[in-house]
């Protein structure tokens, strides 16, 4: 028998943040914002040990990137008293952090992660209050890469900050483009974790990094399985081999493996879902034929299956970014999208139908969930 409860869905947007809180049944949503209008907010994440600790990655217009905490459920804010930064450097070459896009909460009570562009990685350990650089991320590992690191819309970025659940000194972190990288020794020293990934933008065989990885997901119940979607598909990997295996390859050739966010079944290490988009030519970067449609798999990549109920069926030019997918903990799975036009879709039924439960926002850039305090 299926259970739900109340859900907290977070908006990140161009323009601000929003809220939507549902009922138990997850049919009646209210909205509360926008927080902080006129910011850009790349990422809200809930603290999953304190579900009314809530952080944001914003850049504000006078405060620059920084990184605001709730300890209300989202009602007041407050900016943190040491935000991630570079050690400041003299010279034109210096680095700077133009924006945090991305927020992991870290293996102790307090503890977290945060991934900056330029590709920078941070830890604070009071909640979010005080960052501190990981020079063996900042210092060791992105000057031996610095040449294979190439442009990406809005600049290079650390992202996907995972921590292994059995082990809080190995971590993954990926870097678009640059590649994915892991540490076994809390981020001191890095490897790259590439192999099998394609690279057909980079002329030759496929190198030891400079790839373009676009999410990367670890999966909870099966900590030695890992996905991520790519620049150039969907790819699996099980430890401890080192070498991805592209699953995308049995999507349909019409529609291709292409896109930006991928998000893992909670309760089911083989159901993936993705959000296909259009990457031939120019990369419109929209839905394939501007019909809209998730793609799952049940059985970790070996077929997919089309899920667009409830979706428009043309006309629908929508762009899904790698954090504006998410997932709740309901069962039957409830699911969320958010698309740079402003709509939020979601489904209660892992999928197989789909409603809009928000329209008008802003260029939305990130859909996270949680209970609702």
């Amino acid at each position: 028998m299926g259970t739900s409860a109340r859900v907290i869905v977070m908006i990140g947007t161009r323009k601000g943040a929003f809220l939507l809180k549902s009922e138990p049944d997850r049919r009646r949503w209210r909205l509360d914002g926008p927080h902080f209008l006129g910011s850009i907010v790349h990422h809200m994440v809930a603290d999953p040990r304190d579900p009314r600790s809530l952080l944001m990655a914003a850049r504000t217009g006078h405060l620059g990137p920084t990184v605001f905490r709730s300890s209300d459920g989202g009602s007041t804010w407050k900016e943190a008293a040491q935000p991630p930064a570079f050690p400041k450097e003299e010279g034109p070459d210096a680095p700077a952090v133009d924006h945090v896009f991305w927020l992991t909460p870290g293996p102790t009570p307090r503890s977290w992660y945060a991934g900056s562009s330029p590709p920078g990685l941070f830890r604070s350990e009071d909640g979010g209050d005080t960052w501190t650089p990981i020079q063996g991320f900042n210092q060791g590992l992105i000057p031996r890469i610095k040449e294979a690191i190439g442009p990406v819309p809005d600049g290079a970025i650390a992202h996907s900050v995972i921590v292994d659940p059995r082990n809080p000194s190995h971590l993954y972190v990926g870097i678009s483009s640059g590649g994915i990288f892991e540490s076994r020794d809390a981020g001191t020293t890095w490897t790259a974790l590439n192999k099998g990934v394609a690279a057909d933008f980079i002329p030759g065989p496929p190198p030891e990094y400079g790839h373009d990885p676009h999410n990367v997901a670890l999966h909870p119940m099966r900590p030695d399985r890992l996905y991520h979607q790519n620049h150039c598909g969907i790819y699996r990997l099980d430890r401890p081999g080192d070498t991805w295996t592209r699953v995308g390859e049995a999507m349909p050739k019409e529609i291709g493996d292409i896109g930006f966010p991928i998000v893992l079944h909670p309760r089911d290490p083989d159901t993936v879902w993705v959000f296909p988009m259009d990457g031939t030519t120019v990369w419109p970067r929209t839905s394939v034929e501007g019909r809209p449609a998730a793609y799952r798999t049940r059985d970790a990549g070996r077929t997919w299956e089309r899920q667009d109920r409830g979706l428009p069926a043309e006309q629908a030019w929508y762009t899904v970014k790698r954090q504006a997918f998410a997932c709740d903990a309901g069962d039957p799975l409830g699911l969320y999208f958010g698309t740079t036009s402003g709509e939020v879709w979601m489904s209660d039924d892992e999928g197989g139908s789909w409603r809009s439960i928000a329209l008008h926002l802003p260029h939305i850039y990130s859909i996270t969930t949680a209970p609702a305090p």
